[in-house]
């Protein structure tokens, strides 16, 4: 009787999985291989606690890449209540592999919020805008 091999798959994380995140318990026994980026053509939205992954677009998006067995596939298939909420499927990293990914269909992005920029974690960052003409006359004391 032959040994079963254990089977691996690529698993692209962006949102609550990632390392330091709420939900990272599910694939905290899987191997990382470091932060990752996606080529640019998706886009990523905030839906209340958590992120989605949209195809389209034109940004890169910021995650990590996981070596996962199939229990933590499953596991992450149930938390992400796939196929009915979230839809796994390859997603092109920017080196240009493949990886599986959780993904909402676009009917389900109508009004929720872009996040700029494509990075989970900087999803609250704000942009300093650029000193402009009265900026930089309040800074240079001549008043």
């Amino acid at each position: 009787m032959a040994l079963a091999t254990s089977v691996s798959f690529r698993l692209f994380v962006y949102g609550t999985f990632l390392s330091g995140e709420r939900e990272h318990d599910v694939i905290a026994q899987a191997t990382p291989h470091g932060t990752v980026k996606t080529a640019p053509g998706y886009t990523l939205v905030e839906v209340r606690a958590l992120a989605g992954l949209l195809q389209g677009g034109d940004s890169a998006v910021t995650g990590e890449l996981w070596e996962v067995s199939y229990a933590v596939l499953s596991a992450c298939d149930k938390r992400r209540d796939h196929p009915a909420l979230y839809v796994r499927q390859d997603v092109r990293l920017a080196d240009g592999s493949v990886a599986h990914a959780y993904f909402l269909r676009r009917e389900q992005a109508r009004g929720l919020r872009r996040i700029r920029g494509g990075d989970w974690r900087q999803r609250f960052a704000v942009e300093r805008p650029a000193d402009g003409a009265w900026a930089r006359w309040a800074k240079s004391g001549k008043r």
